[in-house]
């Protein structure tokens, strides 16, 4: 028996059919402004581990839960710090997830079987309504298979998802293109354990000391392998004209090998290069843009069906450089250092 065809809402005025799916406990895809997410009733066990089926996502892996409201937040999480509101102040909704003590009502899938639990508030009309239809927080990962890109359009979610999930709000494309920043704040001093679209700068600007932890198990989204595409990724890093010189170095060298190379790379490097699947991230000026066009690259090595990516690793670590950065190591199958010659 073939998986039904996903169903399309196509209008915030069909939010309610999507609120609908998740109270009889379905899952639905909807756009956040980081990437899209895929979600079900964070406090019902069995609707999350559909989320896990259908992304083929290890079930040690933790979920963030998103929420409308300060008392959808208290439904979940218990021992709130200070720290936390002056945070929601400053960043919520948005791109900020936090850590806290979990509540029993919480089951163990949706948490990985830690005792915290990952919250956030997203600042997008779409997903806020939907929370608020439903009535109860939506545990949500991003909406795609496993370890492949995240989605930042309907469309890569229907691509990945398609016979998988049961519907997906068409809300066009995300504004940030990479997910929130994730912050630990069961430990002093508190502990990025993500980084993501909202800057570190800022939170350390808002609160003081933050302890920089990547590759945590309590942060969603940081164990397993993520983001990559189906050929082999390279990602050569330093100083950009070295890095120019070593991306056509291997572009040469995979069609000497009769590879078909694709490569992913800054705006100021683009007419430097001549390749005939090249996507341009962005300026290393506008990170911006880079963050937002990073995993519409990623999958456009798919769409061209090259054998071998080559990305620029020449974004500086700073804002929203360090997620884009973060984001192609872990998606790079190899990373090569070049230092100016």
């Amino acid at each position: 028996m073939e998986a039904p065809e996903i169903t399309l809402i196509l209008s915030p005025q069909e939010i309610g059919k999507a609120a609908s799916i998740i109270k009889s406990g379905g899952i639905v895809a909807f756009p956040t402004e980081t990437v899209y997410g895929l979600g079900a009733n964070a406090l019902d066990g069995e609707a999350v581990s559909k989320i896990f089926r259908a992304k083929g996502r290890p079930a040690d892996n933790p979920l963030i839960v998103h929420v409308s409201s300060r008392e959808m937040l208290n439904m979940v999480a218990m021992d709130i710090p200070e720290l936390a509101f002056k945070l929601m102040d400053a960043f919520w909704p948005g791109a900020l997830t936090i850590i806290l003590k979990r509540k029993d009502v919480v089951p163990d899938i949706t948490t990985g079987g830690l005792d915290t639990v990952a919250v956030r508030m997203p600042d997008n009309e779409i997903a806020l309504a939907l929370i608020t239809g439903s009535g109860v927080p939506i545990a949500a990962p991003s909406a795609n298979i496993s370890g492949r890109p995240s989605p930042t359009k309907a469309e890569h979610v229907i691509k990945d998802m398609d016979g998988r999930i049961d519907a997906v709000i068409m809300g066009g494309e995300t504004r940030l293109g990479v997910e929130s920043t994730v912050l630990d704040l069961t430990v002093t001093p508190p502990a990025l354990l993500r980084p993501g679209g909202l800057g570190l700068e800022e939170i350390i600007g808002t609160i003081g000391e933050v302890k920089v932890i990547e590759e945590s198990v309590r942060s969603p989204g940081m164990r397993y392998t993520h983001y990559s595409p189906k050929a082999k990724l390279i990602l050569v890093e330093g100083e950009r004209k070295s890095v120019l010189f070593e991306v056509k170095r291997l572009i040469s060298e995979s069609r000497k090998q009769g590879l078909k190379p694709g490569v992913l790379v800054s705006r100021e490097s683009a007419m430097d290069i001549e390749c005939d699947a090249k996507y341009i991230l962005g300026s290393v000026n506008d990170l911006k843009e880079v963050a937002n066009r990073l995993f519409s690259g990623l999958r456009f090595l798919d769409e061209a069906g090259v054998d071998i990516g080559i990305a620029e690793g020449v974004f500086t670590e700073e804002r929203e450089g360090r997620a884009i950065m973060n984001r192609l190591r872990k998606a790079a199958k190899e990373r090569v250092i070049k230092k100016q010659e």
